[in-house]
């Protein structure tokens, strides 16, 4: 469970807590794109949805607003965070292909069938993963399809996921996807395979009470 747990954090946004939010224009080389990943674009729209997605999730599994709301407050950079996650989810899948790693559905069932019963049951399952990767229910499966393609590359690398053999390989991977974000969102580090804060003149940050809102 512990190793699942931790390929879990390694592959999903973290929910960083009072992060500064990032309102901007558009750029002219990414017209309604968030990002543009071998070349096939992750739109504005795509990411708002996932992002929706996740805030709609966090407000049915808590009991008034005034927790709905500290929960968003905890959360401030999930926009940011979840684009991350779908630009790396893409690199992983291109590294996983490349070295001939396939993950089937039966794998994935058998992965949340044992979860699920460590947890407590589906539900107890969900709200874990919800809680601590800002994964919502319907992208569970997703998440565990990613977590198995990352640990059969790991294994097919002779390594695991924590170590720099296996970074490596979706160092590579990004850099073949050549990754371009929006400036709006940072710049993309292909030697980390990361998302990284980019200050640029039409970025303006949002702090204060600006920052305890939902992020769209």
């Amino acid at each position: 469970m512990h190793r699942r747990r931790r390929t879990a954090l390694l592959l999903t946004a973290a929910l960083t807590a009072a992060a500064p939010l990032l309102t901007a224009c558009g750029n002219d080389a990414h017209p309604g794109a968030a990002a543009v990943v071998g070349g096939q674009r992750i739109t504005v729209s795509q990411l708002e949805n996932r992002v929706e997605e996740i805030r709609e999730a966090q407000q049915a599994a808590v009991p008034d607003e005034a927790q709905y709301q500290q929960a968003v407050a905890r959360t401030g950079g999930l926009t940011r965070d979840t684009l991350h996650s779908m630009v790396l989810d893409r690199v992983l899948e291109r590294a996983a292909r490349d070295a001939g790693v396939t993950v089937t559905p039966k794998e994935i069932q058998g992965m949340r069938s044992g979860l699920e019963e460590q947890a407590g049951g589906a539900e107890e399952l969900e709200s874990a993963w919800l809680q601590q990767y800002g994964v919502p229910p319907e992208r569970i499966d997703d998440n565990f399809r990613l977590q198995l393609q990352a640990q059969k590359l790991a294994q097919r690398l002779g390594t695991d996921t924590s170590r720099p053999e296996f970074w490596q390989a979706l160092s590579e991977a990004s850099k073949k996807l050549d990754v371009d974000l929006n400036p709006r969102y940072g710049t993309w580090d292909d030697e980390k395979s990361s998302r990284v804060d980019a200050k640029t003149p039409w970025v303006r940050e949002v702090t204060g009470a600006a920052a305890a809102q939902p992020v769209a």
